[in-house]
């Protein structure tokens, strides 16, 4: 089961950075772009803060001292490469003592027009019986997430909870990820979730694509 967690439906600051990010015109401006989604992680990563474990920890004042209440453990970051990096950062600004994990995986077409997920390169840590916030700008089709989520760990060695960020979510995608997941503890926390995806796995109306608009057109 997941939990699902749609800020789209809230009024709170996050609407705003996500229409900066759909907004063709805004779009133009790369460095606001990557901004837009740096912020998005911060909003987003000051959320999930409010649902992790924390203990009370004694801090010594030029004073005295006084009992508080911080995080019983880091969690893993982990992102795909290269759309993710700027929505990564953000959490990192907001969790910076945490671990991070970096997955690079790119869609392959065929001459059919096929979309098959090459993942090529990986830098993980131990995710085992720790928390594990995934984050990626957009959550398409689903079948990269699953192949990402599935490197950093088997069947015997799983994170006691899953987190996964998205700036923008496919109603597809939510439904792959609901067939295809098995962990027990799991909740999805995105920006808006829109109800087409194109046979290339596009997200409509989305954004376009997250790294080309960040970093620039691929070849």
């Amino acid at each position: 089961m997941i939990n699902i967690v749609n800020f789209e439906k809230t009024n709170c600051i996050i609407n705003e950075y996500i229409s900066e990010l759909r907004d063709v015109n805004v779009q133009t401006d790369r460095m606001r772009f990557r901004r837009n989604l740096e912020r998005l992680g911060e909003a987003m990563a000051y959320e999930i803060s409010k649902v992790l474990e924390y203990k009370s920890v004694t801090v010594s004042t030029p004073l005295g001292s006084k009992d508080v209440n911080l995080l019983k453990e880091q969690p893993v970051i982990a992102t795909v490469l290269r759309a993710g990096i700027p929505l990564h950062q953000g959490f990192l600004n907001v969790f910076d003592k945490a671990d991070s994990a970096f997955i690079g995986a790119r869609r392959k077409s065929d001459k059919n027009e096929n979309v098959d997920i090459c993942v090529e390169y990986y830098s993980v840590t131990n995710t085992s019986n720790r928390v594990l916030i995934f984050v990626d700008p957009m959550l398409a089709s689903g079948s990269s997430l699953i192949q990402c989520i599935n490197i950093m760990k088997d069947d015997d060695v799983r994170p006691k909870k899953l987190h996964i960020v998205a700036a923008i979510a496919s109603v597809d995608g939510i439904e792959y990820l609901k067939r295809n997941l098995h962990e027990k503890d799991v909740t999805l926390w995105v920006g808006a979730i829109d109800d087409e995806t194109t046979a290339k796995s596009y997200i409509v109306p989305g954004l376009g694509d997250a790294g080309d608009l960040a970093y620039g057109s691929k070849k």
